[in-house]
């Protein structure tokens, strides 16, 4: 099952300057959405929303403490992250990508998400702005979208946990037949 979003295309800044997100191959630009909220009213507010935390995962500079995921329609899952400005505000970058649970999240697609963030943002009445992190200043105006589609896997998504218990109960077969054959 593909995964459809959008994400700003063009944008424009309080100066009035216009500017197009870049696309390339690893992807499109992250944008930061910014909340004057702590990182644990953030959390809390998350993990109501059924976020769990991650266990596994790269740490990015300036991260606070593990970043959050909320499955979405198979093979889907949204990952999250809470990053620390430094002045009363938390940024949040958030992606979809194939579920942690399956063995193509080592290499399939993934894409930053805004809207997604916005709709939680605005169901919480939380204020918040969106900025650049690379022309470092808060967007205004998205003009228009990227319409982005997030195709399923060539391959059918493979479970690796009750991958591994069925590998490690084998093992333990072989093992024994082995030392059967030797005692």
């Amino acid at each position: 099952m593909q995964y459809l979003t959008r994400y700003p295309k063009t944008i424009s800044f309080d100066n009035g300057k216009k500017h197009d997100i870049n696309i390339d191959l690893k992807g499109v630009e992250q944008l930061t959405v910014i909340v004057r909220k702590s990182a644990k009213e953030m959390y809390d507010i998350l993990i109501k929303e059924g976020f769990t935390k991650v266990k596994f995962e790269h740490k990015q500079e300036s991260q606070i403490g593990d970043g959050l995921s909320l499955k979405l329609k198979k093979p889907w899952e949204m990952h999250l992250r809470l990053f620390d400005r430094k002045n009363g505000e938390v940024g949040i970058e958030a992606e979809v990508e194939v579920s942690r649970d399956y063995l193509q999240h080592l290499f399939c697609q993934r894409s930053p998400v805004i809207y997604e963030v916005e709709a939680l943002l605005k169901k919480h009445q939380i204020e918040y702005k969106i900025w650049h992190n690379q022309i470092k200043n808060h967007i205004k105006t998205v003009l228009n979208d990227y319409k982005i589609i997030l195709a399923t896997p060539n391959i059918p998504v493979f479970a690796w946990k009750p991958m591994l218990f069925f590998i490690g109960t084998v093992g333990v077969f072989y093992l024994w037949k082995y030392l059967d054959t030797i005692f």
